[in-house]
């Protein structure tokens, strides 16, 4: 590597490293703002926040991995190790990739929030409960005779919800 290309790369690499907590900055913001619209829990939107943060951290390695000029042959051969791994393990706990998921997009377009009162329409167990708190995986719920249910969040998408009362 002679040193205009070096220097190129550093430059890069800085860049790179400097713009983004910038970015970051405004998905926080716009995370933020979401939560504050829709009355969202503080504890929501860090949990909303930390998924947001591995993602891009993970963009941010491949960035710089492209910018350094790593053989692609020897990283695409430990790249789709560590993936078939994680595919594996992924199979195994599918859910919890689904979970994730159906955590970030309840928490951007969700119908109800915390203090809600909402009837999931189950065929098997209908519930009425009052929302308790939202995490990543699952949604805590307590029905009127004070029983605690704790629902996946995929099960939520997949369900007919409607609210019945709002707090």
């Amino acid at each position: 590597m002679n040193n205009t290309v070096l220097i190129k790369t550093i430059i890069s690499t800085v860049v790179v490293i400097i713009v983004y907590p910038g970015i970051r900055f405004i998905i926080y913001k716009i995370i933020d703002k979401v939560a504050k619209l829709n009355l969202y829990n503080k504890s929501r939107s860090k949990t909303i926040k930390k998924v947001v943060n591995l993602l891009s951290l993970f963009v941010i390695a491949t960035i710089l991995i492209s910018i350094w000029g790593v053989d692609t042959k020897n990283l695409l051969v430990a790249f789709s190790s560590i993936f078939a791994v994680i595919g594996v393990a992924l199979f195994a706990q599918w859910s919890i990739l689904s979970n994730v998921t159906a955590g970030m997009i309840m928490f951007f377009s969700s119908q109800f929030k915390i203090g809600d009162k909402i009837k999931i329409y189950d065929k098997d167990f209908p519930i009425e409960a009052t929302v308790i708190d939202m995490k990543a995986f699952y949604v805590y719920l307590e029905t009127d005779d004070g029983e605690k249910i704790t629902y996946p969040n995929n099960m939520i998408l997949q369900k007919g919800i409607s609210v019945c009362k709002s707090m």
